[in-house]
């Protein structure tokens, strides 16, 4: 499934996201959704997300 696209990730979903400070090496951070933080139905690059840990990053994989 995709990270780009809202109808995929809800809370208590496991994803890896990427925050915005390791956007350039691409370090993945993995968790459990808290908050959708992107109000649009798809965002090129992923879905912006709140983890439970407090990690806000994009979506890059649904696990």
């Amino acid at each position: 499934m995709s990270g780009t696209q809202r109808k995929n990730i809800h809370k208590g979903t496991n994803v890896s996201v990427v925050q915005k400070h390791h956007q350039r090496s691409g370090e993945l951070t993995q968790g459990i959704v808290k908050d959708l933080l992107t109000n649009s139905a798809n965002h090129p690059h992923g879905i912006k997300v709140r983890l439970e840990s407090g990690v806000v990053g994009r979506v890059k994989q649904i696990h």
